[in-house]
């Protein structure tokens, strides 16, 4: 008979910050990190310590003790505290795709100096768990992920149902990827602290283990049998050693062994039945339970926080990152390597589940605010420094022909497709340095005297062609100059405020544009003599779209590449919340409210040739609170599964204020809305009708657009069947599609009412923290003003085929914008860094690698068929390789002899290059591309394009 063998492994899970504000926790981890290291040396048979996977411990300690990095290397190196890989142990779905891999990658990266670090992918708490994370984990040589949650149901405080609906019958299992890619994985079927303070004493240890070997027994593929000797903000077990001596007194028949991840999944694997196993696939969120222990509403407490985060991410992605690069190859700006991972490792300081779930006290959450302006601010600062570069090489001769009276600028589109979007741009036309006057009045009335006629003025592209713009005169405005070389230089200067379109931006490029003054005797191009947007009395319409809106406010919105016309578009919910920050509960017998019966307040409030908005404001009015049986059932630690409050009959004020906005070349329609919140305990959502039956629907994820099914499993109680989004969700037939896109807006819904409606989550307003005790949380009543932004986008078929993501995407990232002067450059006035083609695929990152300073550049492909990828770069390579998401060089690909093929400067519609001597350098050398792959089903793909030097 196979002998049993208990592996005790002892951790702690360390919540940076949780019910208790971060400098509590953090002194906290210092007596434990004090302790640990004490133990170690006296206690040699305390043989390892797992340091929860994420090495930001490392930092938080020796911030406060760094006379003991020698001691804690040491024990390091030796194995003993094992490290990663991850930075942070991140919630996976609130955080975006590049999020995830930069915190795998900052892991590696500050683990590299060690020498040592964990390839296992450690998921303890995650609220579920992303479906490509076997391909993650594979990418980064990881062949085995741990979880406590996501197959079976996991409930607060620790507690683990045993109900028998979980999708594996064992502990250990194959967990597959929507590419193919497998891991093995192993679920805490008793979860990480089934071993923790094991006892000493034999009377007390031999209930404990009989009980804890039964229940291991129980979920166990193998007679390897896992122990986590820890739990949450656990301190060290000092007598651990004394515990399994007792222990292997009271079972000789069991081999109890202090024990790691290494050695116990050498062991599992080693006697592992392979073909019992069963295998899960995509995503782990718990969908066959009852629904009551999901933890998704997280994803709409404090939705702030989630802007905000939203923001932050996109400004580095899609901001700092590709700046930065474009910048090395256009100047030969050095890339900030170290200033991006600052700015990297301070946002992700917000991901633990506890920080960006919004699910911890009021004092964690007011920390996070200032760390995401910590964040923004670096990121903004490198995007700045490098268009300040870029555009010093970009060609603006073209406008040279207008004199001092031309002010260019340029747009960039550092999206994966060209990009027609409404801009707003402020130039500054006149400007006076204070050391150019007597006095700074003097300075401002001379400023503010020069006369300033809108009809003199134009906007031009870099073709010559008059654009169609809103022009306004923004005044005079303090400013200053921060040079390389000298003191800081303040200044006054006059401002013009431009609104335009900016159309068929390059993809991963930029265009050109200036305000110029009409000169005598050069003719301007002429515009378009007239928009294709149309605005009606109650309605407006382009070439794509016709939007009608009722006295209620909601909309009609008529796709006109189909036909189809989708109603009841807009109107909003309100219902009660008894729950708390992790889960939605509305008051047993409530009806939730709807604007379907309210009159709307409609006007016309811009009506460009680019963009047409109207104005829909809601006055409306909802209860007020929770009655007081609320609140002593908080107090009494009632379970909100069975609260009987209700919503008190007074009400308060919530007025609702609706922008839509059509662009001229728009594919769907634009939503802002804004609300003062006064009400407390309550749910906001927006209700959006596809008249769409399909059993399944699709949500942005991270690096897919996953398949989910409408109705859930028939285990599922809960009478909400939320769940989480990217950036996302959409539900079509096979003729038809709807798609609503919000920025930090991660929690939906897809009604079960037979008309296929979208609820997505606005606002969720409650007052206590939830899961183990007693915790006040009034700012998460989130009271006061709020904006929110979607987009809703009609389509044929579904948004993979119809290529709807792209613009949902597009949604999410600002147009950057920076004013230069007249001069030549190397650049061209339109240009593209890349160009690519691939159908169904999405561009995701575009950076430098630290250890070779390649260009990085990865793509993902979103549908379940393989495909082809075909790029060529703007820029001399001197090689290209298969990479990975640690951004290693894999596999050489080869490419054109002399590794170059130049990409055409000058996009469809923005006209020739301006210099035919030029145009050579501009334009493609050949009209095959320099790379051309395959990309298999749901693969993500990462090339390293070493610059020549």
């Amino acid at each position: 008979m196979t002998r049993k063998k208990a592996h005790l492994i002892t951790h702690t899970h360390w919540d940076r910050e949780w019910y208790l504000p971060f400098e509590r926790h953090h002194m906290l981890l210092i007596e434990l990190m004090d302790t640990l290291l004490d133990t170690l040396d006296h206690d040699p048979e305390f043989r390892s310590f797992h340091l929860d996977g994420q090495t930001i411990i490392i930092d938080d300690y020796l911030q406060v003790r760094p006379q003991q990095r020698e001691r804690l290397e040491s024990y390091i190196r030796e194995g003993r505290i094992i490290i990663g890989p991850w930075y942070i142990l991140q919630d996976e779905f609130l955080t975006s795709s590049e999020a995830n891999v930069r915190n795998l990658l900052i892991g590696h990266q500050d683990a590299a100096p060690y020498g040592v670090i964990s390839k296992l992918g450690y998921f303890p708490d995650s609220f579920g768990n992303m479906g490509q994370a076997p391909q993650l984990l594979r990418q980064a040589d990881i062949d085995t992920a741990v979880f406590g949650r996501g197959v079976k149901p996991t409930g607060f405080n620790n507690m683990v149902s045993e109900a028998d609906s979980y999708e594996s019958p064992y502990s250990e299992m194959f967990w597959q990827g929507p590419d193919g890619s497998t891991v093995l994985g192993i679920l805490f079927a008793n979860w990480y602290n089934n071993g923790m303070e094991a006892p000493v004493l034999p009377e007390a240890a031999k209930p404990y283990w009989d009980k804890k070997l039964a229940d291991a027994e129980k979920f166990a593929a193998t007679p390897e049998l896992l122990f986590m000797n820890g739990c949450d903000h656990q301190p060290v077990q000092t007598d651990l050693t004394q515990a399994l001596a007792t222990a292997r007194k009271l079972f000789p028949e069991v081999d109890f062994v202090h024990s790691s991840f290494d050695e116990y999944i050498a062991a599992l694997r080693a006697s592992l039945p392979s073909e019992k196993l069963v295998t899960v696939e995509g995503e782990l969120r718990s969908q066959r339970t009852d629904g009551w222990g999901t933890l998704v509403n997280t994803a709409s407490a404090r939705i702030y926080l989630k802007q905000l985060n939203a923001a932050c991410q996109t400004l580095l992605e899609k901001g700092a990152e590709p700046m930065a690069l474009f910048a090395r190859l256009a100047a030969g700006k050095s890339y900030p390597h170290d200033p991006l991972t600052y700015a990297w490792k301070t946002l992700m300081q917000n991901h633990p589940h506890d920080s960006i779930c919004g699910c911890s006290v009021d004092e964690v959450h007011r920390e996070m605010v200032t760390r995401f302006e910590k964040s923004r601010h670096a990121a903004q600062f490198i995007i700045d420094e490098s268009m300040a570069a870029i555009v010093q090489t970009v060609d603006t001769s073209a406008f040279e022909g207008y004199g001092e009276q031309a002010f260019p600028f340029v747009v960039f589109n550092t999206t994966g497709w060209a990009r027609s979007s409404t801009v707003t741009v402020e130039l500054e036309t006149d400007k006076l340095y204070f050391s150019e006057r007597p006095s700074i009045a003097a300075l401002t009335a001379e400023l503010e005297s020069m006369p300033w006629v809108r009809e003199h003025y134009a906007l031009v592209d870099a073709q010559g062609r008059e654009l169609l713009a809103q022009a306004e005169d923004a005044g005079v405005h303090f400013g200053y100059d921060l040079p390389k070389d000298k003191f800081r230089q303040p200044y006054m200067a006059r401002r013009v405020r431009l609104t335009f379109e900016a159309s068929a931006v390059p993809a991963v490029g930029y265009a050109s544009y200036a305000w110029v003054k009409r000169a005598a005797g050069r003719a301007l191009l002429a515009p378009e003599a007239s928009s294709t947007l149309r605005v009606h009395s109650n309605g407006m319409e382009n070439e794509q779209l016709a939007v009608r809106i009722l006295e209620n406010g909601s909309l009609e919105l008529t796709d006109k590449q189909t036909g189809r016309t989708y109603t009841n578009l807009l109107v909003y919910e309100n219902c009660g919340d008894l729950g708390n920050e992790y889960v939605f509960k509305m008051p047993e017998q409530e009806q939730p409210l709807t604007t379907r019966d309210l009159h709307a307040s409609i006007r016309l409030v811009e009506n460009e040739p680019y963009r047409a908005t109207f104005e829909i404001v809601h006055e409306w009015r909802i209860p007020a609170r929770a009655d007081e049986l609320f609140a002593e059932e908080k107090r009494r630690l009632i379970p909100f599964t069975e609260r009987k409050a209700q919503r008190v009959e007074e009400t308060v004020p919530l007025r609702i204020v609706t922008s839509i906005s059509l662009e001229r070349e728009g594919k769907g329609l634009l939503v802002h809305a804004r609300f003062t919140n006064e009400a407390r305990d309550h749910r906001l959502r927006v209700l959006l009708e596809s008249g769409i039956h399909a059993a399944q629907h699709a949500a942005d994820s991270i690096f897919e657009v996953a398949r989910r099914d409408t109705v859930p499993a028939p285990e599922w109680i809960n009478p909400s069947n939320a769940q989480h989004q990217q950036t996302f969700v959409s539900i079509a037939d096979e003729q038809h599609g709807l798609t609503v896109a919000g920025i930090g807006l991660h929690e939906y819904e897809v009604l079960q009412d037979g008309r296929g409606t979208i609820a997505v989550t606005l606002l969720r307003a409650v007052s206590e923290l939830g899961d183990w005790g007693v915790f006040e949380t009034p700012e998460a009543q989130c009271l006061g003003e709020h904006e929110v932004q979607f987009a809703i986008y009609p389509h044929a078929g579904d948004v993979v085929q119809s290529q709807t993501y792209a613009a949902a995407y597009q949604f999410q990232a600002p147009v950057f914008r920076i004013q230069t002067g007249v001069h030549s450059g190397s650049l061209p006035p339109v240009h593209r860094f890349l160009d690519w083609n691939g159908q169904a695929l999405a561009l995701s990152a575009v950076k430098m690698s630290k250890e070779h300073d390649d260009a990085i550049i990865r793509w993902y492909n979103l549908d379940s068929a393989g495909r082809t990828l075909e790029f060529t770069p703007a820029f001399a390579a001197a090689a290209v390789y298969k990479s990975d998401i640690l951004e290693r060089r894999r596999e050489a690909v080869a490419i054109a002899a002399d590794g170059t093929a130049p990409v055409a400067a000058v996009s469809e519609g923005q006209g020739e290059a301006h210099d035919a001597g030029q145009a050579a350098a501009w334009t493609a050398a050949a009209d095959t591309p320099l790379i051309s792959q395959p990309v298999g089903k749901a693969e993500i793909i990462t090339y390293a394009i070493e610059l020549n030097s």
